[in-house]
């Protein structure tokens, strides 16, 4: 199976765990296109009465034209379960999300989500992050002076640009990528990078994750990363 297969085999496989009537946050990136359009199916098919959060301004267009249900989540008191994807999972089930630059978006909604799974591929199972390099979010005012501060602390930045400029996030913010190889402490580089202002958020996902469906030639692999 090539790559996509994979996705579009977790996509199917994690829309299996959705119940009517709940109230589910929607991830962003090309593993969850696929989940968004299975969810699409069983809305249709089943008529399942959902309220959906989405993470970002693109995934929140195509569940709306596959007739879901987005609202915004400030409008909800409660997310029963959280899909998205991620770019690294190492041993431990901690992560890196932001491939996408929607990471705080992701965030938010994670961290109000009652349980979170993660769909991937397996070739983002690894044993330990730092290969992708790490997204930052940060405030375009005063950007090359946190760039200059992150240079200096030996974290090798870059801010990720496009053809015509800096790529931009929902929020109108920059993303600047931390080229690391190897993060061999995430909760203390976690806590560095929370301290610096002009920092809005970081793509390290935490002790977060509930669930994860890995995508594999024999089949989608459901493992159970946290209670």
């Amino acid at each position: 199976m090539n790559q996509d297969q994979l996705k579009e085999q977790v996509g199917r496989e994690a829309v299996k765990f959705v119940e009517d009537g709940m109230y589910l946050g929607l991830g962003t990136g090309s593993t969850v296109r696929y989940m968004v359009d299975a969810l699409g199916e069983r809305v249709a098919n089943e008529h399942l009465n959902l309220v959906c959060v989405a993470t970002s301004e693109r995934t929140a267009q195509q569940a709306a034209e596959l007739g879901i249900t987005v609202r915004n989540l400030d409008d909800v008191d409660h997310l029963d379960l959280t899909i998205d994807g991620a770019d690294e999972i190492d041993d431990n089930f901690q992560g890196i999300k932001g491939g996408g630059a929607a990471h705080l978006w992701e965030k938010i909604v994670a961290i109000n989500s009652t349980k979170n799974m993660w769909i991937v591929d397996e070739s983002k199972m690894v044993h330990k992050l730092g290969q992708f390099p790490l997204p930052l979010e940060v405030i375009p005012f005063g950007s090359t002076h946190v760039l200059k501060k992150l240079t200096d602390m030996g974290l090798h930045p870059t801010f990720r640009m496009t053809e015509t400029g800096h790529v931009m996030t929902d929020s109108e913010n920059y993303v600047i990528d931390l080229h690391l190889n190897e993060i061999d402490h995430p909760h203390e580089l976690a806590a560095q990078l929370d301290g610096i202002v002009g920092v809005v958020e970081h793509g390290l996902f935490l002790d977060m994750v509930n669930t994860v469906i890995v995508g594999r030639s024999d089949g989608p692999e459901v493992l159970r990363a946290r209670d």
